[in-house]
């Protein structure tokens, strides 16, 4: 990973990780108030949490590295005859999960990810409700800083237990190809249910075994969260078995993809099955 001319590596990292910490109080404050929002209209208490999620996090990078562009879910469109010029640039989604935050449940994310000719090498996932962190940069290492004292340990991937595969899914977009791709899978299968980019977290921390994601995503859920994953010893990759790619064509959506952290399981049978399945029931 380049590093920025003001900051090392570990520096960056924590500085970011800094400033997701700082999006989360105003999310919070925001969060704590009583409100009923079902969409994401103007001046929604949503909308508010967003801006000024947004507001937070991209004047603090315009400090940290003004050389670096950012690209935010609340920037507006920027055409991709600018990004396509960008090799290094900031890819960041300020509340990334807002049926968690109109649900009350906790499961959002601040999410905050560097992108470097195509690839993420470095996040930060903040979960405002509970304080935990998950950061993680190229040739670091993955780590969870947990609330409270604010000890950190390392987290890595884990080995398929065949007998015992726990699977994560969506919260709020589950559906008939997850369980489908369950009903597939060898032994006794476990679902766990989490919202926003929790998901790979689950999987990079050791917790789940795969994260199938059969539905269409946008580049910054994923991009902070795929640098912790990796550095965790996973992957995520596109049903083509090909790692995810950003800034790499002119919409910011995902195709359907998969995080694994075992890689040496037989996953792609079970999950080219659901697949085809899966279009078959939606054409």
């Amino acid at each position: 990973m380049k590093q920025s001319s003001m900051y090392g590596q570990e520096e960056l990292l924590a500085a970011v990780e800094k400033l997701a910490r700082e999006a989360s109080e105003k999310i919070l404050g925001v969060y704590a108030s009583d409100f009923d929002s079902a969409e994401k209209a103007d001046r929604s208490p949503l909308t508010e949490a967003d801006l000024l999620s947004h507001a937070t996090i991209t004047s603090g990078l315009a400090r940290l590295t003004p050389d670096i562009p950012v690209l935010s879910e609340e920037s507006g469109a920027i055409p991709y005859s600018e990004r396509a010029r960008w090799q290094r640039y900031w890819l960041v989604d300020p509340l990334d999960g807002t049926k968690e935050f109109i649900k009350k449940n906790g499961e959002f994310t601040v999410n905050i990810a560097l992108i470097e000719e195509q690839r993420s090498v470095l996040g930060v996932v903040h979960v405002p409700v509970s304080g935990v962190t998950f950061f993680a940069a190229r040739g670091l290492g993955a780590f969870k800083r947990d609330p409270g004292d604010g000890a950190v340990r390392r987290i890595t991937t884990r080995k398929v237990d065949p007998t015992r595969i726990v699977v994560a899914g969506s919260r709020s977009h589950g559906g008939g190809a997850l369980d489908d791709f369950a009903r597939r899978l060898p032994g006794n299968v476990e679902l766990i249910s989490r919202g926003s980019s929790l998901k790979l977290c689950l999987v990079a921390e050791g917790e789940a075994d795969i994260y199938p994601r059969f539905g269409l995503t946008s580049e910054w859920d994923t991009a902070a969260a795929q640098a912790i994953v990796e550095e965790a010893g996973g992957v995520v990759l596109d049903l083509s078995f090909e790692p995810l790619r950003y800034n790499a064509k002119e919409d910011i959506l995902n195709p359907w993809f998969v995080v694994l952290g075992d890689t040496s399981f037989g996953w792609r049978e079970p999950l080219l099955a659901a697949q085809a399945s899966a279009a078959q029931a939606n054409a």
